[in-house]
């Protein structure tokens, strides 16, 4: 194993056996759903800087794998929608982690009436290899993991994920991104990528893994900052500001023109016909905002026409598009 994982896994070793509050810290508040009730220590433990649970997701009892068990919040989270035995399957490669996740799960148990531990199947493997069946999975996650990753192991782990997705299966992610350039030596500090500080990537390029693994649909769901490495504390010439993103990646067929990328753009027509057909599937009703993917913002745009706003990403997208 690359020495940089090592490094990762003393971490979370470190982690499971005495929660670090301060380890990450999501940028999106705890969803609260009727009689569920999250365990402190599940809450101490929340190693992510984001949400992968969306309710939108998870209808029909998915199949749901989740990647880097953590304290078990976010599995406890999607049995929730799940409720059947091991509807949901958390995998981790660190042993303290999946003891603590196990043991949480049993206060989550005298917590929650509804809860088994049975919906629920942590299993030891990594990221690199999933001990999972092809197109067995619905829903698959990981929250603060994949960036840890270098630039290979990204694209494994990202295959594998496309690997055991049923078509038009959904891998939601939560992950820091960053737009200025990180230095080498941050990069390749084994104990900074382990933080989630410095194996953040542009989101463009973080797009860009996900389309060429095949995804032919990408949501970007919410972006905000999440940290600044400093000038004072962090080797670089610069401050650099890294933000956390939510972003869905569906296992559409990809269409012949390229993905389908969401970053919440909106377009709204201002004329004095019923509608406009663009002829390419979307019709845009007077005054009626339309979700339009950025390709079909694009190709709007291009059209020069007074009739038709368009707006810039705001990188806030929840579903209803145009695709």
């Amino acid at each position: 194993m690359e020495t940089y994982l090592e490094t990762t896994k003393d971490i979370y070793k470190a982690a499971a056996e005495t929660p670090d509050v301060g380890l990450c810290c999501t940028t999106t508040p705890v969803w609260s759903f009727p009689e569920l009730e999250i365990p402190q220590i599940m809450l101490d433990m929340n190693y992510g800087c984001g949400s992968t649970v969306h309710p939108r997701d998870l209808v029909n009892s998915p199949k749901i794998l989740y990647v880097g068990v953590g304290g078990g919040m976010e599995l406890l989270q999607f049995a929730y929608f799940s409720r059947q035995k091991n509807g949901v399957i958390g995998v981790d490669v660190v042993d303290e982690m999946m003891d603590a996740c196990r043991n949480n799960m049993g206060e989550a148990a005298d917590k929650n009436a509804w809860f088994d531990p049975s919906f629920i199947d942590v299993r030891k493997g990594d990221a690199l290899n999933l001990p999972i069946d092809d197109e067995s999975i619905d829903v698959a996650a990981q929250n603060c993991l994949f960036n840890i990753f270098h630039e290979d192991d990204l694209k494994k782990a990202i295959a594998e994920m496309y690997r055991v997705l049923k078509p038009r299966g959904r891998l939601v992610l939560s992950d820091p991104i960053a737009e200025q350039e990180m230095p080498d030596s941050l990069k390749y500090d084994e104990r900074l990528r382990g933080l989630c500080l410095s194996g953040a990537l542009p989101l463009d390029s973080y797009i860009k893994m996900l389309t060429d693994a095949g995804f032919g649909t990408i949501e970007i769901r919410a972006k905000r900052p999440y940290r600044i490495l400093d000038t004072k504390n962090y080797d670089t010439p610069t401050p650099i500001l890294i933000e956390s993103v939510e972003v869905a990646a569906i296992k559409d067929p990809m269409p012949e023109d390229g993905p389908c990328i969401f970053t919440g753009r909106t377009a709204i027509y201002t004329g004095d016909q019923e509608y406009f057909d663009d002829h390419k599937g979307h019709v845009l009703l007077p005054n009626q905002p339309l979700s339009v993917c950025d390709k079909t913002a694009g190709n709007l745009t291009a059209l020069d026409n007074d009739d038709i706003w368009v707006s810039e990403s705001t990188y806030f997208y929840d579903g209803g598009g145009c695709c």
